[in-house]
């Protein structure tokens, strides 16, 4: 299978089954093309010669772009063949472990965002915080069920985790107490709206969590459109300073300002822009809204020509800042091409609802914190373990080769279907798909893709130069 775009004067051919990547002159690319159509070389060479007759192309530079795509199909980098879809079949065979809980520590929030999928932090429920009984219990449970995993990772999540802060330092408390006799290693996060950050809440989680998210959406005036309080006032001016002095406590350790576009921002990168250049964050993601399709914050078909631009002028801006040494990072742009995610992990999904589980404040086991309270999709508590096994074996089979929209994707094995719980919302079944999710998952790794190819073009040009 390939891929071809133009994208910043590149032309761009992805081999998607080996996952090379090829920067070509227009007659290569213009082969490609004709030969991935299901034209032989001599008709391919022929069309090129009369396409590019006005260049002065000669047939012995048509032959040489096609013996260059014959050396690549030989070398197994073009027009490579699909080899995966047997071994994602047999994932529902492997054993599992659990290697990540996300702790709703509190079903409230003190905030009133109105695009919250959480319905405002109850998630559809009763409101609760969680105890530190039922958070220990869900630690000894991880613990349990990790097998010879070290490394075990906890989000602390809600609603708002601050409004239950006592709790989420004692159970980092009682697990740094275990790790030694349990052989393990727990990492935390914390993910946070900013309102209960207070100098004990920094110096706590600067120590102790691997990383935090904080939950900025960019402009005042876009973050206050949705992200009020209780009384119905903005929480840009509250939140701020707190985040600013947060990040300046941090130092190197992770974080990253999270936001939300919705509708009535489609020109996103103007919040990213402020919260790099007039509020002076590096680390940087803005996720599309998860809304009702007759939400008025929720994006539409037309809005996406409107979306892919931005991340083009994003993937742009963010090479030009590289170049003058001021880089900063956008979560959906971190790419690595060398030490990636292995191929198990590119086809057997996120891992939701096998090695990934939500916790709610009363003990619950849930497939992720979207699911919550979904009856359909409970699937136990922490003291008896996964009752809902058939679920469990639905989850674990849960992967790309699943979903029959996925089947002729070019990005399929960059995202692995996407968000199960997004596809459940839109079509109503974890193995369909989120079409909007897919096309602007699709636009983003295109950016993704040419800022490495224009990466590696400067850096040559760099050593040419040198020598």
């Amino acid at each position: 299978m390939i891929h071809q775009y133009t994208l910043n004067g590149c032309n761009i051919v992805l081999d998607v089954h080996s996952g090379s990547i090829h920067v070509m002159d227009a007659p290569t690319y213009e082969a490609v093309r004709l030969l991935d159509g299901g034209k032989t070389p001599g008709e391919a060479g022929a069309e090129l010669l009369q396409k590019f007759a006005d260049s002065g192309i000669t047939a012995a530079q048509v032959q040489e772009s096609l013996d260059e795509i014959e050396d690549l199909r030989r070398a197994g980098k073009l027009f490579s063949e699909e080899t995966y879809a047997d071994r994602a079949m047999d994932l529902k065979k492997r054993n599992t472990v659990i290697k990540a809980l996300c702790l709703l520590v509190a079903h409230t929030c003190n905030l009133n965002c109105s695009y919250c999928f959480a319905a405002q932090g109850n998630f559809r429920g009763q409101h609760g915080l969680m105890s530190f009984e039922t958070g220990k219990r869900a630690l000894d449970f991880l613990v349990e069920h990790s097998g010879m995993r070290r490394n075990l990772e906890v989000d602390f999540f809600g609603g708002e985790p601050l409004m239950n802060f006592a709790v989420c330092r004692d159970l980092v408390a009682y697990a740094r107490s275990i790790e030694k006799e349990k052989k393990k290693n727990f990492r935390f996060t914390l993910t946070t709206n900013g309102v209960g950050i207070t100098d004990e809440v920094i110096e706590w989680a600067n120590r102790e969590c691997y990383n935090v998210v904080l939950s900025l959406d960019g402009r005042k005036e876009v973050h206050d459109r949705f992200r009020k309080d209780l009384a119905g006032h903005g929480s840009y001016d509250r939140i701020v300073p707190k985040f600013q002095e947060f990040v300046r406590r941090r130092g190197e350790k992770g974080y990253y300002m999270r936001g939300t576009f919705t509708h009535f921002n489609t020109d996103f990168t103007k919040d990213i822009f402020h919260m790099a250049d007039d509020l002076g964050f590096t680390e940087l993601s803005m996720e599309p809204v998860v809304a009702d399709p007759d939400s008025p914050s929720a994006l539409t078909p037309e809005d996406l020509p409107v979306l892919f631009d931005q991340y083009e002028i994003l993937a742009k801006d963010m090479l030009r800042r590289e170049r003058e040494g001021k880089p900063i990072t956008f979560y959906h742009y971190m790419l690595d091409l060398s030490h990636g995610p292995c191929i198990y992990k590119r086809i057997s999904g996120c891992g939701s609802g096998t090695e990934y589980l939500a916790v709610t404040a009363s003990g619950d086991l849930y497939p992720c914190h979207q699911f919550v309270n979904d009856p359909e999709y409970r699937m136990g508590d922490i003291w008896k373990g996964i009752v809902r096994t058939d679920l469990r074996d639905e989850f674990k089979l849960c992967n790309v080769y699943s979903r029959p929209a996925c089947a002729d994707c070019w990005a399929k094995l960059y995202c692995a279907g996407g968000c199960t719980a997004n596809a459940y919302h839109a079509s109503g079944d974890i193995h369909g798909t989120y079409e909007t999710g897919c096309e602007i998952f699709k636009k983003r790794i295109e950016c993704a893709l040419m800022m490495k190819v224009a990466q590696a073009l400067e850096q040559q040009a760099g050593f040419a130069a040198e020598s």
